[in-house]
């Protein structure tokens, strides 16, 4: 689609190429600006905020139990390497056979249920901590209470 430009004299045609440049570095700059933004969706850092989500994550464990079992992979060899690093054969075999058991039971919900009840326990410490410390005392100012001006 052509448009029909009346132009007159040499300074509208000068007015018009100007006009025509400006008009062609903006919508450049728009296609620049829009092409980096198409680009910026398929990073993976957006493509891992965008699908890894709790929701999403919770969605698969509810079909795989991803967690359970994670949980009784790991949960046997932390045990048997922090609490339990001094026992036997027979104790080491005993607690890796429980905590698998553990561990498969566990699921997404359970281990969030977790991390937030120990979340909160947490602030509730600390909230507690600031609680003492501003508890704010009474002044005295010497003033007797049946004054005029208290």
């Amino acid at each position: 689609m052509r448009k029909k430009y009346n132009i007159r004299n040499l300074e509208e045609l000068h007015r018009e190429v100007l006009t025509l440049k400006v008009d062609y570095q903006l919508k450049g700059d728009l296609l620049a600006h829009d092409a980096k933004n198409y680009v910026k969706q398929f990073t993976p850092g957006n493509l891992f905020k965008k699908y890894v989500t709790g929701s999403n994550l919770l969605k698969a464990d509810d079909k795989l139990n991803l967690s359970g079992t994670l949980m009784s992979l790991f949960l046997p060899g932390l045990l048997n390497k922090t609490i339990f690093r001094g026992s036997g054969l027979i104790t080491k075999t005993v607690v890796s056979l429980v905590s698998g058991k553990l561990g498969k039971s566990l699921d997404a919900e359970h281990l969030t249920g977790a991390f937030n009840s120990a979340k909160n326990w947490v602030t509730g410490l600390i909230q507690g901590k600031d609680k003492k410390k501003k508890a704010v005392k009474f002044v005295d100012y010497g003033i007797p209470p049946d004054s005029e001006t208290y």
